[in-house]
Formats: C-alpha cells, structure tokens, sequence
C-alpha cells in the first residue's frame, strides 16, 4: 500500500481517486510544525500541498520513501525543486485547474471596474444614496488589449467577444493564423496601449514581463483606459499605476494580485479608483476541486503505471544516455540561451540539425534541453524537458529535427536555427575533448567561443579602429573585457564581435556603443554557467 500525506487543506471530493483506491493510504495532517513534518515525512511515499505547507531542503532530505510531492494548484515557489530533483522525487502540478475560475474573476473585475460596483455597494451600505457618483461605463464595442494569450488570457478573449468587444492580443508566440481562428486581432504592446480602452494582463511573472506595464508604457496608453491584472503581481509596477490612476491618465484599475502578499502599498489598497481583492482568483469550489482531481489522479497515475504528465522538474535518465550526451547537455541549452538574446524575437519555427554518430542514437533530451531554453526567454521559467513539448504544441510552434552521420571539420555538430516570419538566426556548436565546449558559428559567421556569463555581441562592418572605440567607451563605462572572439565573412565587409566582461553592461553604455559609426548593433548576453564550470 502507497501512503500519501496530505498536510493542508485540500478539498475531500477531490481527493476521491486516491481514497477510493485501495492502493492508497490518504493522511490529512494540516498544519504540521516543520520539525514534526521532518519526523512523519521518511513514513510516506507521496505528498500533497497546497501554498501554507513549506517542502524545504530538509524535509525533503528526511522523505526516504517519497516518489512524488503534488501541489494542488500552479505555482510551485513553496517548494525546493532542486533539492527534489537531487533526491529523485517527481514534483507535479494543477497547471489547468484553475482557468475557468482565474477567467471568470477577470471578467468579474472588468465589470466592477466598468460599473463602479464596490463603490457604489460601499456607498449605498454606508447610508448614503449617490447615483450620480457611480455613473460607469459599457463593454459593449470597446477595445480590449490581452496582454499574453495563454490558457487563461484567450479564455477572457472568448468571453469578451460574447460582450462584442474588440480584441486586440499580444503574445510572442500569438500567430496571424491563431489570431484568425480566435476571432481576435494579434497586436503589439504599442498598439494595445495606444487602441485599448480596457487592458488585461496575463502573462507569467519572468525577468522579461516584470515591470512589463511601468510609467513609460502608461505614458503611451490612451488616456482614460483601465487596468486589470489577475496574473502576477509585479509584472504591473504598482507605483506606476497609482501615479498613473492619480493623474487621470488611467481611469481605474482592478488588481488581485501584488508585488508582495499581503500588499505594502497603502495607495494601491486604498485609492477609491483601484478595485483590489486577496488574490482570489483561483479561491473557488470548482478550482480547488479540480486541481486536487488533477493531483491525485495524476499521483495513482504515476505508482501504478508509470505515467507523468505534469511534472515540473526533471526526470530520470539512465546513466548510459546520460555519459554519452552529457558533456552537450549545458552546452546545448547554453547556445540556446544565446541566440534568444541575439534574435531578440520569439521563434513561430525551431530547426535543428545533429551531425555526427554520437547523434544517431536518441536526441530527444537535447531537443528538450534546446526548446526549453527557448521558449524560457519569454514564457514561465517553470517550463521543463518533461512539459515543453506540450509547451510548444500549446502555443502552435513547428520545429524540425535532422541527423547527418558526419559534418566536416567536426566530428560530432548541433547547428540551431530560429525563425521568425521572413527573420532567422542560427548558432552551432562542438565538444572539443581537452578544450570543452565550444560555440563555433553564429549566424554564417566562424569563431570558435567558449560560452561564459556576461557576453556582448556587436554586429558591426569590419573597418579599423572599431575594436578601440568599442573597447576605450567599455573601459570610461569601468567594464574589463576578459575575452574577444571576432568572425567576418570579407575583408572590409560585415562582422561580429563578441566579447566576455565581468560584469552586466547597463543600457546607458549600450546606447553609447550604438552611436560608433559603422556599428549596427549591440546585445548584452547573459547565460546560465554551472558553478563547476566557473
């Protein structure tokens, strides 16, 4: 028998697959102090929380027995995926669960927004009678900007459209053709701010969307739009918004989520214009129902028959695949991470071509290794090997794969190539035994580069003296350059650069580089080093 713990609250009904399977002990223990979780937890083969119960490093150290940890919900912050991972013990999810709730309380908001309806219910339950006050305003016919069309952002499309709103979507991977088939217009950021007269967000929260709607963007919307943010608090900088709501600039918003939970900002939660509820966007019957059904189904999936269909973390490679790819697992992702910056697009096309013997056998870890470094540049950094193909076929991204059993010059090549529309930019590299890994070729140009953290690449015509004016703005800018790596395709004609400094370039230097005549462009690329290969 398979003994699973549940230590908070989850709902009973949704537990049914485990507790109806004789199989299965089911343990509710809510609430456990960490020390005594420590104790119990080396007892049970599987737990299941919610966001109270905290999986540190030593209650994972203790779980001996522990195959699976479940959160009943999405996010996973409450639980240390690395010390999982090391331990062998799959972490899975409810990715799913909650979309219907999170779109319903969207809509919710958009219309208390509209209607001034905790206001006008404050007022009326205060004693007072003030029609005039709360006069709002219709769905019906006005523009509606979704910021990231995923499950939850194309659900509130769908439902707007019953409004017979207009819909402008943006997404990096929102296609022409998908766009069509929704029945929405694909737009940019600009274009939302500058048409929407309701913005809703729903994006994951990455170092690319933090900050996303800050004062800037506020500056470019149409004067009088409104707000709404059920995702993630900080993609929106809350001190933009309440500037922003303050100056007119934006009518009012409706935000159920913050930087930080209970929120600090006294004039987000207490201006009369800004609806805020306790992040309650997953906080129904049917949510909690259907995120614990997902669990425990998936849970009596894995002990019984092997199956995963949504673990967050990685899964077990045999040590033999393992040995064989190893030294093009980091290296493969690295390059990835690469190209993402330097492109600077998100790819509707991923080609990759194996050459070599080594590549003949399974390539699909690498694969995953490759896409998930990709699709990470723009989407939620929880995406993995084992989810990012249905990542990839969720958002309608082709890729293709080739093998060749030999390259010249090389005895074992990867070459990946990213597509955008008429766009594309590739990158190759090696494994060179004794030397280690090595980025061989960026967009038709030859070098041979060892990946490190901090990197600048620079387009620029290869005519003299540019390497000294890049290289006296780097040093006033107090930026050491430890190496450089440099590839043209003629004398006199287009070329790259690409240097390794000590330290992130900062914005200010980078537009001072921008203005070195014959230098077209300037990335500052920053990549994942592991700490054994510092």
């Amino acid at each position: 028998m398979y003994k699973v713990i549940v230590t908070d609250p989850i709902s009973e009904n949704g537990l049914n697959a485990l507790t109806s399977n004789q199989e299965f002990q089911v343990d509710q223990q809510t609430g456990l102090d960490p020390a005594v979780l420590v104790e119990v937890i080396k007892d049970y083969d599987a737990l299941i929380v919610r966001s109270q119960t905290q999986v540190t490093r030593e209650i994972i150290q203790a779980a001996d027995r522990m195959k699976v940890i479940a959160r009943a919900g999405v996010g996973v912050d409450n639980i240390d995926i690395e010390a999982a991972t090391e331990k062998g013990i799959i972490v899975i999810n409810a990715p799913a669960g909650n979309t219907i709730a999170a779109t319903e309380h969207t809509m919710a908001m958009m219309l208390s927004l509209a209607r001034n309806i905790p206001q006008a219910y404050g007022s009326l339950t205060s004693g007072k009678w003030e029609r005039k006050l709360f006069k709002g305003v219709e769905l019906y016919q006005k523009t509606l900007g979704v910021v990231g069309m995923g499950r939850i952002g194309t659900e509130v499309a769908k439902r707007a459209k019953g409004f017979q709103m207009n819909i402008l979507g943006y997404d990096p991977f929102l296609t022409e053709d998908r766009a069509k088939k929704l029945g929405i217009i694909k737009a940019s950021l600009d274009e939302i701010a500058e048409q929407a007269d309701f913005i809703t967000v729903h994006t994951p929260l990455t170092a690319e969307t933090r900050g996303l709607i800050n004062a800037d963007y506020f500056a470019k919307t149409k004067k009088g739009v409104r707000i709404i943010n059920c995702a993630r608090g900080g993609i929106i900088e809350e001190q933009a918004l309440v500037d922003a709501v303050n100056s007119g600039q934006v009518a009012g918003a409706a935000i159920d989520v913050f930087e930080h939970e209970p929120p600090e900002n006294a004039g987000l939660t207490r201006n009369p214009r800004i609806i805020v509820t306790p992040h309650l966007g997953a906080s129904t019957t049917e949510a909690q129902e259907k995120v614990a059904e997902s669990v425990s189904e998936e849970i009596v999936g894995i002990f019984t028959s092997g199956s995963v269909q949504h673990a967050i973390n990685l899964p077990h490679i045999s040590a033999s695949v393992q040995q064989k790819i190893r030294p093009y697992l980091t290296l493969s992702e690295q390059m990835a991470e690469f190209l993402m910056q330097v492109f600077k697009k998100a790819p509707n096309k991923i080609n990759i071509n194996y050459y070599g013997e080594l590549f003949l056998e399974d390539t699909g870890l690498l694969t995953r290794q490759m896409i998930k470094a990709l699709l990470s540049y723009y989407l939620d950094s929880s995406i993995n090997i084992v989810n990012v193909m249905q990542v990839l076929k969720a958002h309608s991204l082709s890729y293709s794969v080739q093998k060749n059993a030999a390259h010249k010059g090389f005895t074992n090549f990867i070459e990946l190539e990213i597509v955008n529309g008429d766009d594309k930019a590739t990158i190759a590299c090696t494994y060179l035994t004794g030397f280690g890994g090595r980025i061989v070729s960026i967009n038709g140009y030859r070098l041979d580069m060892e990946p490190e953290k901090y990197l600048l690449y620079i387009d620029h015509m290869d005519v003299p003296g540019m390497i000294g004016n890049v290289g006296s703005i780097l040093g006033k800018g107090s930026i050491n350059i430890g190496s450089m790596y440099v590839g043209r395709q003629t004398i006199g004609g287009k070329a790259v650069m690409v240097l390794t400094v000590d330290k992130p370039v900062p914005d200010g230097l980078r537009d001072e580089l921008l203005s070195i005549e014959d230098l077209n462009d300037v990335q500052f690329v920053e990549i994942d080093i592991p700490n054994d290969e510092n």
